[in-house]
Formats: structure tokens, C-alpha cells, sequence
């Protein structure tokens, strides 16, 4: 009995260290789609409610593809395309470019929604203070659209850390593809388990860390 709990943790150790590169792969993936497609999402929601109607079509043509289509299929379908062109690029930056495209078609649609959603009397009064377009959205417009967004945000977040898993399509070995073949290899089922928790525990990371932001922006009722 001290023998094969021996070997188990034994083997659980080594399991854990083969664990970690690809922990960070999504880690990766994850953090710079996140730091990217916000920041484009809310320069594509802006466009989307400018009064240059070429922007408009053109946004709302990006959006309606990248959400219309599942993320797998861009993934295989971009990373294909590039080598057909000749580009030389590699998975893990195909990998990047699709996710940060696909999240901020969708981070566009809330960010949107969220300035929508702000009263036009908040317009005004910013017009009467002479303030621009950027210091309004910055000072104004956007603060009160973020604590309208945060839950369906949070929701994308959280959907995001799932999607990781899908790099593998393209031979990116993030977490789940290192714990498949680790189930494959060995005929265990403890490496499921282990991955479960991790995902769990990222997610819960997001959500303790949204509601800290829901305090922070309470103000803005």
C-alpha cells in the first residue's frame, strides 16, 4: 500500500512539473488577448457609433464574420491561410492574431452597448463644460459604461480561460493539450481532475476580481 501511494505521488510530482510550460502557454494566451482586444474592442465600439457610416459597415462586417463563425474555425482556417500566402508565421503568434480578433469583435459589441446604455443628458453636460469627444468618453461616458458592462464582460473573461484549450487545433500546447496526452500515455484520470482545478481556480481569480471592480465603480450610480 506504502508503495503504490509512494508511486503515485511520485508520479503526480512529475506530472505537475510536465504541468507547467504548458500552464504558461495559456497563462500567455490568455493575458495578451486580454490586454490587446479591450483596448481594440473599445476603439471598434466607438466606430460603431461614429457618424462615418464606411467605419460603421465596415466594423459591423467584422463583427457579424468573427461572431458568426466558431473560433476553431478561424484558428484552423487563419493558420492555413498564412502558410498558403507565405507567411512565415509561427503557431503561437496565429494563435494571438485569431483570439485578439474573435475577442474584440465581441468586447466591441459590450463596449458598445455599455455607451449606449449611458444617459444622453451626460452628453450634454459635458458639451456645457467644453469638454472634447476623448475627454467625454474618457472622463464621462466610459466610466459609467463599465459599470453597466461588467457582468457580461466578466462572463467573455471567463469564457476566454475556457477557450484556451482550442490552441491545441493548430499544435499550440497549452494546459489541456499537455494533460491529454499525459491521459493518453498513462490511462489515468487524475490529470483531468487536476486541470479542472486549475480552470476553477482561474475563474474564481476573475470573478473575486470583478466584484473589486463593481465596488470601485458603485460610484457611478
Amino acid at each position: 500500500m506504502l508503495n503504490e501511494l509512494s508511486q503515485f505521488f511520485t508520479s503526480m510530482s512529475l506530472f505537475l512539473l510536465q504541468l507547467v510550460p504548458g500552464l504558461l502557454v495559456t497563462v500567455e494566451i490568455f493575458t495578451f488577448t486580454l490586454l490587446i482586444a479591450i483596448p481594440l474592442g473599445v476603439i471598434f465600439a466607438l466606430g460603431k457609433i461614429s457618424r462615418f457610416k464606411i467605419v460603421v459597415h465596415i466594423i459591423d462586417l467584422y463583427v457579424w464574420i468573427m461572431r458568426g463563425t466558431p473560433l476553431m474555425l478561424q484558428l484552423i482556417f487563419f493558420y492555413f491561410g498564412a502558410i498558403n500566402i507565405g507567411l512565415n508565421l509561427s503557431r503561437f503568434v496565429v494563435v494571438l492574431v485569431v483570439f485578439v480578433l474573435n475577442y474584440a469583435a465581441y468586447f466591441a459589441e459590450i463596449f458598445r452597448a455599455g455607451i449606449q446604455a449611458v444617459d444622453r443628458s451626460q452628453y450634454e453636460g459635458a458639451d456645457v463644460l467644453g469638454l472634447s469627444f476623448w475627454q467625454t468618453m474618457r472622463y464621462i461616458i466610459l466610466p459609467q459604461a463599465i459599470k453597466k458592462i461588467l457582468p457580461p464582460l466578466a462572463n467573455e473573461i471567463i469564457t476566454l480561460v475556457k477557450d484556451t484549450t482550442l490552441a491545441q487545433v493548430v499544435g499550440v500546447v497549452e494546459l489541456f493539450a499537455t494533460v491529454k496526452v499525459t491521459v493518453i500515455r498513462d490511462f489515468v484520470i487524475y490529470p483531468f481532475i487536476i486541470a479542472a482545478l486549475f480552470y476553477l481556480m482561474f475563474t474564481q481569480i476573475i470573478t473575486k476580481l470583478v466584484a473589486v471592480l463593481e465596488r470601485y465603480y458603485a460610484h457611478y450610480e
